[in-house]
């Protein structure tokens, strides 16, 4: 029997994206899967209703869930959504289990399996599934962007009458893919760019973008493509060299995060004191409280009228449209290969990425590193 997928309107304040594209609705129909939205859900994505042919227009959040046998969603699902969907379906989408324990309480208890996207893991052959990297990947161009428009200088070089006008440097902290991403644009932007992660063989991919390496001499290689956590010892000889590099930029962007944890803090009170006047820090790692110990996250913040700390949240949310394009891809290529040819779902747990990717099932917190990190032995 085919699957029904309920897509529902994100109700979180300032979710703009939607998790489905007509294109992908269109794909997920030729499989058998019977695809229902609810009304006017996309419209935020700037996608109209008539837009999704094939689809079926839902009125009521309430009616789409009460069938719904697979969920697709960008935000977690609150507690009243919980109380539509009804026991023993699977929803897909970011799940914060580390800032909703309630919620992954409450899923546990209704039977839900829970596919978390943020626990994709970072392998080649889920590179087409890894939400995360598409939503940096939108960050890292937007927080450039900021900048350039909050920074008091251009970012290229310019020769006009006046004089020649020097280009802007920046800093990009931070080399996953939303660093590098943030570094391609402000090169494309003309600005002179130096760049500096923990990891040590991101060396290599950011000079490749035509940035410049700051080597602190520390290395904090971690698993799984993330990095280890610094000592104090290390972290104080990595300050101590940035703070000489910064004191020079004109704007920092800062992208340094660790899915689950409290951002690393790199950019010191001090630091920022000794910046520029007129410089600009986009921190875009303000969702886990920030890179810079000044940052406010969601609020912008003019630093003894010397520098400008800008703490932006969800910013792949600002560019919408594509955001939710790539998001749609990566859910479509997570589930599509466990949809039959009579459109029904069937989860095949000895599969790395599946396996890898699933929060809750059956009652029970499956995936080892939530229950690593939030001391479950049970």
């Amino acid at each position: 029997m085919p699957i029904r997928l309920a897509v529902p309107n994100e109700i979180a304040p300032g979710e703009r994206r939607i998790a489905l594209e007509p294109g992908v609705a269109k794909r997920l129909i030729a499989m058998g899967v019977e695809v229902c939205m609810e009304k006017g859900a996309a419209l935020s994505a700037h996608f109209p209703d008539e837009a999704f042919e094939g689809v079926k227009i839902i009125n009521t959040a309430e009616e789409l869930y009460r069938d719904a046998d697979l969920i697709f969603k960008v935000q977690p699902p609150t507690m009243a959504e919980l109380d539509m969907i009804k026991d023993g379906a699977t929803i897909v989408g970011f799940m914060e289990p580390h800032k909703n324990k309630d919620i992954t309480h409450r899923m546990c208890e209704k039977q839900l399996v829970t596919l978390a996207m943020e626990l994709v893991p970072r392998i080649s052959r889920a590179q087409s599934m890894d939400a995360l990297s598409s939503q940096a990947a939108i960050a890292g161009y937007k927080g450039v962007l900021m900048g350039a428009d909050l920074a008091s200088v251009f970012f290229p070089m310019l020769t006009t009458a006046a004089g020649t006008i020097r280009p802007a440097k920046v800093i990009v902290i931070g080399a996953g893919v939303a660093g590098l991403q943030a570094i391609a644009t402000a090169k494309r932007l003309g600005a002179v760019v130096e760049a500096y992660d923990v990891r040590s063989a991101t060396r290599e991919q950011c000079e490749s973008l035509g940035a410049k390496f700051i080597d602190t001499g520390v290395s904090a290689d971690g698993e799984g493509g993330y990095a280890r956590e610094l000592t104090e010892d290390e972290k104080q000889q990595q300050m101590d060299v940035l703070a000489k590099h910064i004191a020079l930029a004109d704007v920092v962007i800062t992208t340094a995060a660790i899915p689950g944890k409290p951002s690393p803090k790199i950019i010191s009170k001090e630091m920022v004191a000794n910046m520029k006047i007129g410089a600009v820090i986009v921190d875009l790692a303000s969702e886990g409280g920030g890179n810079c110990e000044l940052t406010e996250p969601g609020h912008t913040i003019d630093f003894e009228s010397r520098v400008t700390i800008h703490g932006p949240l969800n910013v792949a949310s600002q560019t919408p449209v594509h955001a939710s394009e790539m998001y749609a891809k990566n859910l479509f290529n997570l589930i599509s290969p466990f949809i039959t040819e009579t459109g029904d779902l069937e989860l095949d747990w000895n599969d790395e990425v599946l396996a890898k990717s699933v929060l809750l099932c059956e009652g029970v917190v499956k995936s080892t590193r939530i229950r690593r990190d939030e001391g479950i032995t049970q």
